[in-house]
């Protein structure tokens, strides 16, 4: 895709300044005192999503002597095409930790094999990372501290602007207000959604709205971005769950419970037997008659945590602590084992609240059957003691697949892949309408996607996914609008169009709040939208001087973005902000810029 570069003033004709207390460029201009010194060039690369923090990053760095050259690309696909390929000196990104734990916060960003890496690999990050994955809550807020002081005050690889809210709005006259959850980290999960009028369960679609319509995989390793993670949070049961306040549960799992064995390294789960695979015949969704099983999670997980299991694995970062998955035959493993930190046996923590006790253990799923007290325990096994991996095992990449499924559609040589031809498990070509519509998905969650295209997806509830409990899908049928632009949504949510908007922004609160026949809901988040300062393009000049890198970081100021966003945002030192009071924070100083940008100027003269 060719670089599209907008110089500094066609910006001011096509692109209306968002918060009126911002300095314009006019005024920075005749404002910055050290305007006789040469103005360095900058490419600043956005979305089109990113408008008012982009023009916020332009006037903050143009008064402080850059000359910024906006590359503000129209959708989210565009963007990352720009920012793989390395055209840009700074970028700005976000990131969700939705998996509640600080381990994710920064893994996958910033450690040298980080399947998401947006800096230069450093050994010393890498190393503060691995060391606070080891530690409980008590320990690890002194190592992450010194963590952010690497990436940001010692190097200035990257930089938070600010942390958000999470809202949702829905229209309170159709649904059912006490069946609709707000979750920090987890992804909005549809199951408990009702109508107020109940019969509308059965007859009409629940109807959401996403932004991006080009989804990145329904294989849940393939993917973790805005395009999938709550379709595939959806589609695919888990091991455990979060609860709304990131509680790791095993509630509305394929888990009835779970332990962790002494020592932090061993983890039990006992599964449930009424959870069958769906699958798409004739446009509706149809039991399979194949159990979800403990094949499947030794698979499914196998295959999550082996960077070389599918082509462009993304996730595979977020689970390389697994380092064995088996099926637990010997009873007396769980009678001998004991629950870290009490005096119980792994076996009576995994009994806690069952109907039948555990009689005996089976490894084929097919005799599985708890109402006779036989049962399918898995232990997982931790390369290393690592508390947080729980929250990974409740993220959507972790969800789990049919063996016997997912073999039967990749097929491929994985080395000799090519995306032309090859079409892989959860590819969205064989589940868009037309002539590559060859629906091969296997659902092992409450709702299984039926069809797509440009402008909707549409979901059947899974009809063999608990269906005699209470977490059983509610609600038969979902349709999903792809609607990029979050004004458009919301005219979408007052007209009745949609139901629910996920992901509301603070600027429109004001107007969910003067609609009789919505309601907003607001709480914290684990979202931080962050700058990038190329490192990981060796060309490029941000890489090649940290005293440029240095001059950007201390020209932005935080207060600004808050104020622009009416106050509804948090300050942001990095993805990891949210989770952990590491006490750092960004001060912007015009004086510390100067002497960078003049040591900078001075070394590219020599």
């Amino acid at each position: 895709m060719k670089k599209k570069l907008i110089s500094t003033a066609v910006l001011l004709g096509t692109l209306a300044l968002s918060a009126c207390d911002v300095t314009t460029e006019d005024e920075a201009a005749t404002g910055n005192s050290n305007s006789d010194q040469e103005a360095v060039q900058i490419d600043l690369l956005g979305a089109a999503a990113d408008e008012k923090d982009l023009n916020i990053l332009r006037d903050q760095l143009t008064r402080n002597g850059f000359e910024v050259n906006v590359n503000q690309q129209p959708d989210y696909a565009s963007y990352r095409a720009q920012r793989d390929a390395g055209n840009f000196d700074i970028s700005v990104a976000s990131w969700t930790t939705v998996t509640g734990n600080p381990d994710y916060a920064v893994r996958s960003l910033f450690t040298s094999d980080g399947d998401s890496r947006v800096i230069a690999p450093d050994s010393e990050v890498d190393e503060l990372i691995n060391q606070a994955a080891t530690e409980n809550e008590s320990e690890y807020v002194d190592t992450y501290s010194e963590m952010e002081n690497v990436i940001v005050t010692e190097n200035a690889y990257a930089v938070g602007l600010y942390n958000s809210l999470k809202a949702q709005a829905f229209n309170k006259e159709l649904i059912n207000p006490d069946t609709v959850n707000l979750y920090k980290s987890r992804a909005f999960a549809w199951d408990t959604v009702q109508f107020n009028d109940t019969s509308l369960n059965s007859s009409e679609p629940l109807i959401l709205t996403q932004t991006e319509s080009d989804l990145t995989s329904l294989d849940p390793i393939k993917g973790n971005d805005g395009s999938i993670n709550q379709l595939n949070t959806n589609m695919y049961v888990r091991l455990v769950n979060l609860t709304e306040d990131d509680t790791v549960t095993s509630e509305a799992s394929l888990s009835y419970n779970h332990a962790i064995a002494e020592g932090n390294s061993d983890y039990y789960f006992i599964l449930r037997d009424d959870i069958n695979f769906a699958s798409v015949e004739d446009g509706q969704a149809v039991d399979t008659g194949e159990r979800v099983g403990a094949d499947d999670v030794e698979f499914s997980l196998e295959r999550a945590s082996d960077p070389e299991s599918v082509p462009d694995h993304r996730t595979y970062s977020l689970h390389e602590y697994i380092d064995d998955v088996t099926v637990v035959e010997d009873m007396s493993e769980l009678e001998e084992a004991t629950v870290a930190g009490e005096n119980t046996s792994i076996k009576e923590a995994l009994e806690a609240g069952l109907d039948t006790p555990i009689n005996s253990l089976v490894t084929d799923k097919t005799q599985s059957d708890s109402s006779a007290g036989n049962y399918q325990v898995v232990k997982l096994t931790t390369t290393e003691p690592f508390p947080q991996v729980l929250n990974y095992l409740a993220h959507q990449s972790a969800g789990i697949v049919s063996k016997e499924q997912v073999e039967s559609v990749n097929t491929y040589d994985i080395e000799n892949f090519d995306i032309n031809t090859d079409i892989p498990y959860g590819d969205q070509r064989a589940v868009t309408e037309g002539d590559t519509y060859d629906n091969h998905l296997y659902a092992s969650g409450p709702y299984i996607m039926i069809a797509k295209n440009d402008y909707e997806a549409t979901f059947q509830k899974n009809p063999a996914y608990m269906p005699d409990s209470e977490n059983a899908a509610q609600i038969e049928n979902v349709t999903v609008r792809f609607i990029g632009d979050m004004d458009s949504a919301l005219s979408a949510l007052r007209s009745g169009e949609v139901h629910l908007l996920y992901g509301l922004e603070e600027t429109q609160y004001e107007v969910v709040e003067g609609e009789d026949s919505l309601e907003l809901q607001t709480g914290p988040s684990n979202a931080v939208e962050y700058l990038i300062i190329n490192t990981t393009n060796e060309e490029s000049k941000t890489a090649q001087s940290e005293d440029l890198r240095k001059a950007i970081l201390y020209s932005i100021n935080q207060d600004d973005f808050i104020q622009s966003y009416d106050g509804q945002k948090n300050k942001a030192f990095t993805p990891v902000s949210p989770l952990v009071d590491t006490g750092n924070e960004l001060e912007a100083d015009a004086d510390l810029v100067q002497d960078h940008l003049a040591n900078y100027l001075e070394q590219s003269a020599e």
